[in-house]
């Protein structure tokens, strides 16, 4: 069996504040196994990568500069930075808190001949399996299964193992968009009437490929033995997108209990429905 790393990290978020980036969960792409001996295997990774990207949910960094990033960390130890205010947290760079693996079932590349033997073009498919990784509790999601799409007729292996996996977007989108609920904070109730809340500003717009008509219900947490316990107290809609960092919500549900908690700031969490 043949293991290749591919190592995606964010930095960690703050626990307090309304920046938009706090909300973004820190999630690592870890080890993919692979159980066929393929040059073009590392393709399914960085199609991985290039979806989680996408989905404007995580900052993400690929193994090409990992290597580069530890060594800088190793060197702002150095006595040169004992003074700078500008030395980066080694521990805080390198922390996610879930972890996404993968396990290539199937590499098939095959050349396409003429009648004279002559190769007229290569097809390929793949097939590989995705789960997650609580880091903190060790829990492990399902594994999700990926089958690409016959590639249509190429003119080099590699971009026919790019046009198979071109197939399988919409599906990782999809697993990533579900897997990863977008969350995010009121940072301010806009309108008020008899002591309930009627809009809000919430943090996330563009940037996080929201939208108009999107919905979010509305949760409090409560701290039980240690642990967060959510429950939901109110719904809002998206009526305007306010640029990359907010957007304007109308309060469907829960207004008066959701400008309460607000006003007494208590951490309400805002995490998007999906359709």
């Amino acid at each position: 069996m043949k293991n290749f790393i591919l190592v995606v990290f964010c930095f960690v978020n703050s626990l307090v504040g309304y920046s938009q980036i706090d909300t973004k969960p820190v999630v690592g792409v870890a080890e993919f196994t692979s159980e066929v001996n393929s040059k073009y295997a590392t393709a399914v990774a960085e199609k991985v990568v290039q979806i989680v990207t996408n989905t404007k949910r995580f900052t993400v960094v690929d193994r090409t500069s990992y290597d580069k990033v530890k060594q800088e960390l190793e060197f702002q130890k150095s006595e040169a930075f004992l003074d700078t205010k500008n030395t980066a947290k080694q521990d805080v760079a390198l922390a996610a808190e879930s972890m996404i693996v993968g396990n290539i079932l199937k590499m098939s590349v095959y050349a396409m001949k003429n009648s004279d033997g002559s190769v007229n073009g290569y097809k390929s498919s793949v097939a590989f399996t995705l789960k997650v990784n609580e880091v903190e509790s060790g829990k492990t999601t399902e594994a999700e299964s990926f089958q690409t799409e016959v590639s249509p007729l190429m003119l080099s292996p590699e971009s026919a193992v790019n046009e198979a996996l071109k197939s399988i977007e919409p599906k990782l989108t999809s697993y990533f968009t579900k897997t990863f609920p977008v969350k995010t904070k009121i940072s301010r109730v806009l309108t008020s009437k008899k002591e309930s809340a009627s809009t809000v500003l919430i943090s996330g717009g563009t940037e996080l490929g929201l939208k108009e008509g999107d919905k979010f219900i509305v949760e409090k947490n409560e701290m039980i033995d240690g642990k967060p316990y959510p429950s939901q107290i109110g719904e809002l809609k998206i009526n305007k997108i306010a640029g990359a960092d907010f957007s304007e919500c109308t309060v469907l549900d829960g207004g008066k209990e959701i400008l309460a908690r607000f006003n007494a700031a208590e951490k309400l969490t805002c995490k998007l429905l999906i359709k």
